[in-house]
């Protein structure tokens, strides 16, 4: 049971990076150029297209983890793509696919499907190919499919715990705020999701985004190690890539959580804001600072307050702590933070 959950959120945590990253590293900075080259418009839909796909990689990433053949590796995909909740449909309009779907459903459906594929093996014999796609859409897609609002319905309950916090002091609710986000970030549940759901603003979006940097960066300076250069930096991205190691090991996100907790009481004195979009965001793509600074204004006060909170003070209390957890507490180890995709 422990290798069948850790090869999903494997799955996940790779499909994750690969449809997310390309719109979290060029999304923002395309937004501030294209109004004066309208031609790099078309790279920006592109990565926002690959967003879309996330439920059909993640199926397609488990499927390559738990070794399964490509005609069940594709089922899988396709089953996770119809228990997402990625698409709607309108008698009148039509399918619209937008958005990532529901992370969490999209696991649920994918475990399902790989159970599903499994137990067909090779008892379809000179059919496989022509039914177990269809059987896959038509048994496990739809059972995530049915299940699709009351699984929305539990994660809409952690945005109404959030909404709640909004209403405390500044300095409390923005320390409470980054911390849980700080482990959204790193949990199936979508960030964004969570704050476009309770339209999460002002400075408890502010807060939100640092929790977010927080574990992005935090997990990026601990995985250097043990992982290469480029999937270290793919964490500030995207911390989800830890999701499976978390899972495993939860203690190795409490730098992170502390780093969270700091810079969310700073957010709350130096009145960090932001939208429901950028709350769900960390240091990807520069979206919060970026928001942050379109705000309140490029003054040089607001660029240092931006430079200090979203970049310096991540990377000095994260790298403190680590060593601290590491050398000290012998809590944690850098091969706890090792991604195995290969």
């Amino acid at each position: 049971m422990k290798n069948f959950i850790n090869n999903v959120l494997t799955g996940m945590s790779m499909g994750i990076v690969v449809c997310l990253i390309p719109n979290a590293l060029v999304g923002e900075i395309l937004k501030l150029i294209i109004p004066y080259v309208p031609q790099l418009e078309i790279i920006l839909n592109t990565s926002i297209l690959a967003m879309s796909l996330l439920p059909v990689i993640i199926g397609v990433m488990t499927g390559i983890c738990f070794k399964l053949t490509p005609v069940q590796t594709c089922s899988v995909g396709l089953a996770a793509f119809v228990g997402s909740g990625v698409y709607t449909i309108d008698p009148e309009a039509g399918i619209t696919i937008a958005g990532i779907g529901v992370v969490i459903n999209i696991g649920i459906t994918t475990g399902l499907a790989v159970l599903f594929v499994q137990f067909l093996g090779n008892k379809l014999k000179d059919f496989t190919l022509l039914l177990m796609p269809a059987l896959s859409m038509f048994v496990p897609g739809l059972m995530g499919n049915a299940i699709l609002p009351y699984v929305q319905k539990g994660s809409g309950y952690v945005g109404i715990i959030i909404e709640q916090l909004t209403t405390l002091q500044p300095i409390v609710m923005g320390s409470l705020i980054a911390m849980i986000f700080s482990i959204l970030i790193i949990s199936p549940i979508s960030t964004i999701g969570v704050a476009t759901i309770i339209m999460l603003s002002g400075i408890g979006a502010g807060a939100a985004n640092l929790g977010v940097c927080a574990s992005g960066v935090g997990m990026c300076i601990a995985s250097y190690k043990a992982n290469n250069i480029g999937t270290a930096i793919a964490h500030v991205a995207s911390a989800k890539i830890q999701m499976r190691n978390f899972f495993m090991k939860p203690k190795i996100a409490f730098p992170m959580i502390i780093t969270a907790g700091v810079l969310g009481a700073l957010a709350g004195v130096f009145e960090i804001v932001g939208t429901p979009y950028s709350a769900g965001f960390g240091l990807g793509g520069f979206v919060g600072p970026l928001k942050y600074l379109s705000l309140v204004g490029w003054t040089p006060y607001h660029i240092t307050v931006a430079v200090s909170l979203f970049i310096a003070l991540p990377i000095i209390m994260n790298v403190i702590l680590l060593r601290i957890f590491s050398t000290k507490f012998k809590w944690i180890t850098s091969e706890d933070y090792k991604v195995n995709y290969e």
